[in-house]
């Protein structure tokens, strides 16, 4: 499983985020719960990462 995409974050990545300015990114789900709601972000949960939801 790859790591979260987040600067100083070692937590496995397990959302995808689909961000209209930026390239999509890999990451936690802490950091998708914060990420995902601005305006035009998508998280889609990663294949075979249900685990990692925590």
């Amino acid at each position: 499983m790859a790591e979260c995409t987040e600067s100083d974050c070692d937590n496995v990545a397990a959302v995808r985020l689909h961000i209209p300015w930026a390239a999509d990114r890999d990451v936690c789900p802490g950091h998708a719960r914060a990420l995902a709601q601005q305006d035009g972000v998508v998280a889609i949960p990663l294949d075979d990462a249900e685990e990692n939801w925590s």
